[in-house]
């Protein structure tokens, strides 16, 4: 956004947004939002993308020690559970940090993920993402798009969408713009792209100097207002299109830029975050909070049979990711808290599915995924590579919350104590998940925007009920 290749790379964005609703009339049915008073003022996504097995983290199972040949349905936790600030909450082992801060937090349980056909981690991401199946017939906007269109930015030279730790340089990168973008909402509500948190100042610093940078901005503003672009795509779509840059030049020029420099941060504070990319985009949410960001997604990146897609070792490797993940979102919650803002920020953290030990889909509804016979795990666990869970499991999952219009010390749904941990009781469809986070932010689940001359609903077919038994 701050080079002449990153601001053409901004235009061909434009322009793909512009094609994709062609002739198209956006409008809001802006009143619905207005009903709901909100109890946050910014959102904070934490992404654990790859499939984070719910009973290895935030629903913890009888423990079971590996030793060779042990039955696979046998193990139901490879991590013993550990105690809380809560006394009917327990965490899985790893998670200590997390567990002291449960007193100002929730966790659903329940969290049913949609019947998809094969369960590919591209097509949960961008349901968990958009609330649509894909493929859409127009391009459904992100969560944190309708956040910012709705909510608009708390400040005005800070980006209300912005996104920090997915770099896009796996062979998945075209799945993931597929979700990560604004849709038909227009640029101007996308996301603004932090791929590495400790680089994120020079995301905001011209490359070249004062008088250039002014010039090449002159030329591109120019350039997009004549550009046969506006032809090709709505009206709204261009005039997004030249919104969405004059507000990365405004940003580029403003103090508002400082937010964005980690270097200013104490060294024992940024010590404590530094666990990783995802540890620093946390240090770098609680910056942008502060700053005025509406809506933030702090990505653990996808990395096809890396990080959370635990295929084999994963005991191992969750326990590896447990130590990069713990101690920065309890810092978070705890620095936000500290500086009066937690009671208005929501933060909610969660996976495109669960994992099971053998279950692939859900117990009454088991699917088949292609591939997934040749790497699933073995029905007895004869080396410590098999000791973990592996299958994609939709059965259930965990999704954590802090903060804004929480119930602090609130447990919600419940999962069988018994091979496989599906829910049992209070299922919460993706739907439902999108209407609490929605309500928190004073947006209806049933507002709908007019596009092609029909309704889109924030969730699918407005039909998202919010879980209020999690609110305060």
């Amino acid at each position: 956004m701050h080079s002449r290749r990153d601001f053409l790379r901004l235009l061909s964005q434009g322009t793909i947004a512009a094609l994709a609703c062609k002739g198209a009339a956006l409008r809001a049915d802006e009143p619905t939002a207005k009903k709901i008073a909100p109890t946050a003022d910014t959102i904070i996504l934490l992404w654990m993308a790859g499939g984070m097995a719910h009973t290895e983290t935030f629903d913890p199972k009888p423990h079971t020690p590996f030793q060779p040949g042990i039955e696979a349905k046998k193990v139901l936790s490879t991590f013993p559970p550990i105690n809380t600030a809560v006394d009917r909450i327990k965490l899985s082992q790893g998670l200590e940090n997390i567990a002291k801060v449960m007193d100002r937090g929730a966790i659903i349980r329940t969290l049913r993920y949609g019947d998809l056909g094969p369960i590919l981690h591209s097509r949960h991401q961008y349901h968990f993402h958009t609330g649509y199946v894909p493929p859409q017939t127009v391009n459904p906007p992100h969560i944190g798009a309708v956040i910012a269109r709705m909510m608009g930015p708390r400040h005005p030279d800070v980006p209300p969408f912005i996104s920090i730790g997915e770099p896009m340089v796996n062979a998945e990168s075209m799945v993931i713009k597929q979700f990560l973008t604004a849709g038909f909402l227009g640029t101007e509500y996308g996301p603004f792209m932090v791929p590495y948190a400790a680089k994120a100042a020079d995301a905001v610093k011209p490359l070249v100097e004062s008088g250039r940078f002014q010039n090449r901005y002159k030329l591109y503003k120019a350039l997009a207002e004549r550009t046969p672009i506006a032809e090709l795509g709505s009206s709204y779509q261009n005039e997004s299109m030249i919104r969405s840059m004059d507000r990365a030049h405004r940003l580029l020029n403003s103090p508002a830029t400082k937010a964005f420099d980690l270097s200013l941060e104490k060294k024992e504070t940024y010590d404590i975050y530094n666990t990783g990319n995802f540890g620093l985009g946390c240090l770098l949410a609680r910056r942008l909070t502060e700053a005025g960001a509406r809506f933030i997604e702090v990505h653990y990146e996808y990395e096809p049979f890396g990080h959370w897609d635990t295929h084999e070792n994963g005991h191992s490797r969750i326990a590896e990711l447990k130590k990069k993940i713990d101690r920065p979102i309890a810092q978070l919650v705890l620095d936000l808290e500290q500086r009066g803002l937690l009671n208005r920020t929501l933060i909610f953290l969660a996976s495109e599915f669960s994992r099971d030990p053998l279950l692939e889909g859900k117990p009454e509804k088991e699917v088949n995924t292609p591939g997934q016979a040749a790497i699933r795990a073995q029905t007895k666990m004869m080396e410590e590579k098999h000791y973990g869970m592996h299958a994609h499991f939709t059965g259930a999952g965990s999704v954590l919350l802090f903060g804004g219009g929480i119930k602090k010390g609130t447990l919600y749904g419940k999962t069988a104590d018994v091979h496989p941990c599906t829910t049992v009781e209070k299922p919460v469809p993706i739907e439902d998940l999108h209407a609490t986070i929605y309500r928190a932010a004073g947006i209806s689940p049933k507002h709908s925007f007019e596009i092609e001359k029909r309704p889109f609903y924030v969730t699918e077919d407005g039909k998202g009920k919010p879980v209020l038994d999690v609110l305060a």
